[in-house]
């Protein structure tokens, strides 16, 4: 296929092609706002992720206090995973056709209405209060998850877009992050129900009020986009009104996509893992090391501030590098390797050890998300970032729900080294088909075009877009 093909799909429909046969560039500019923009929405997404681990890493102490078994416990992070599979649909589509302030509002009136609802719940015999907190804030991810890619492209230039995504998803990381570390400290293990409830009406109170404070934030900073469009990849996109944009049209599109549905399949192997294995740290940690609730956040902290140090890392390394299948099939062996160390020395008796081998795991699993966004954009360009990435989040929540329903029952009756076990094996199958993806990295290919056109325009080489990209050109491709 020759790069003009690829150059005339990008267009709107009835478009006009100017008159000389040249493709007409748009002014491009980058804001500073967009730092603004992508801080405050990482701080929502924190908030928000916040609340996913908040009961499971301090599992014992809620199932004593509402008096519920070890699976209740657990649902309160499958919630999230379930209430994301069908609600994805028509969130992306209202993302499409209404725009990122709408879903910014939305998803941080949904989270604060939540944590307020939780604060109503500190009561033994008020679980189902407790659940409709937690279903409010399910309900404000399925507004979150997907949205690094988008604000990215939106409001990023190309050399920076993948830097901002890993910062959008640091946000979800960092609030993954301070879940592990910061119940087991506001809430002990205490046997006087009163004093615990206390300690419970603390954590969300504090919850409560940050979701606040960001939601007035986000009514009064969050932009919907740039006046001026960050490149010329970015200049074509907003070329298509939502008129002329079909959602339903661009599913099939997408999954017409061979390369772009092995990665929806690999990245919900690996990511429901890590939801697997953060939803029962507590449960695995505490089989071992009895009372040792604290240290068991403290693990789950370990495993996300890694997993946040690779991402940082591997995003910056795709900014300057673009090989994406490289990055990622590497990024992806390596979090095999490191379920299997941390499998076979989670039983050792050392939690030193358990430390070191959970963080190994974090810096490549957790170091696997923003990778799996990015790819997934330029597999799929110019189709919408958030149906892209929501697709790839649906995959995750699934195999999350039953990696964990399974990985459970295996640690219940046959231990965790087996569950672990269990993991690994789905890694290694996500391993070799992420070796099987074809990379076709077409928005880096719209991106370089644009450039060499406007070199050629400015050198004063006035042989029109035709001549410039009607001759066939090798597509950037990094299986090459």
């Amino acid at each position: 296929m020759s790069s003009w093909r690829r150059v005339r799909r990008r267009s709107a429909p009835g478009d006009q092609a100017p008159l000389d046969g040249q493709e007409t560039l748009q002014p491009t500019r980058l804001y500073k706002r967009r730092w603004m923009i992508v801080l405050l929405f990482s701080s929502y997404s924190l908030c928000n992720s916040f609340q996913w681990i908040q009961y499971g890493i301090i599992g014992n102490i809620f199932m004593k206090f509402y008096n519920v078994d070890a699976f209740t416990i657990d649902w309160m992070s499958m919630i999230y995973m379930l209430t994301y599979i069908p609600l994805i649909f028509p969130v992306t589509w209202l993302l499409d056709k209404k725009g990122l302030r709408v879903i910014a509002l939305v998803a941080t009136a949904l989270n604060c209405a939540g944590t307020w609802i939780k604060v109503a719940s500190v009561r033994p015999n008020l679980f189902a209060v407790t659940f409709l907190g937690q279903f409010c804030c399910s309900f404000a991810q399925v507004f979150i998850l997907g949205m690094p890619s988008r604000i990215a492209s939106v409001w990023f230039g190309s050399e920076e877009v993948s830097t901002a995504c890993s910062i959008g998803v640091f946000g979800n990381q960092l609030g993954i992050a301070i879940g592990f570390l910061v119940p087991p400290i506001l809430v002990p293990n205490v046997d006087d129900m009163d004093e615990l409830a206390h300690h419970i009406s603390i954590m969300f109170y504090i919850t409560a009020g940050v979701a606040t404070f960001l939601f007035i934030l986000v009514v009064f900073v969050f932009q919907e986009h740039p006046k001026l469009p960050p490149t010329q990849a970015q200049a074509r996109a907003r070329v298509i009104s939502p008129e002329q944009y079909s959602y339903t049209a661009s599913i099939l599109r997408l999954l017409r996509n061979k390369p772009f549905i092995l990665l929806i399949i690999t990245y919900g192997l690996n990511v429901g893992c890590f939801y697997a294995v953060g939803t029962l740290l507590n449960r695995m940690i505490i089989m071992h090391y009895p009372g040792e609730e604290v240290n068991a956040g403290r693990i789950g902290l370990t495993i996300v501030i890694a997993g946040m140090v690779g991402s940082l890392i591997c995003g910056i390394w795709l900014d300057k590098t673009k090989t994406y299948k490289q990055t990622t099939l590497a990024v992806y062996f390596m979090s095999l390797v490191g379920m299997i160390v941390y499998a076979a020395t989670l039983s050792l008796g050392h939690l030193w050890v358990v430390f070191i081998t959970a963080g190994s795991l974090g810096f490549f699993m957790t170091g696997y998300l923003p990778l799996g966004f990015e790819y997934a954009v330029e597999l799929t360009y110019p189709e919408s970032e958030g149906t892209s990435s929501g697709l790839l989040n649906c995959s995750a929540q699934v195999f999350g729900i039953i990696f964990t329903i399974c990985q459970g029952k295996i640690i219940d009756h046959f231990g965790t080294l087996a569950g672990n076990i269990f993991l690994c094996v789905f890694l290694l199958i996500g391993t070799i088909m992420t070796g099987l993806i074809r990379s076709d990295l077409r928005r880096q290919n719209a991106n370089l075009l644009a450039k060499a056109e406007a070199e050629r325009q400015m050198s004063g080489q006035d042989y029109g877009a035709t001549a410039l990209i009607s001759q066939p050109q090798t597509p950037l491709n990094s299986d090459q």
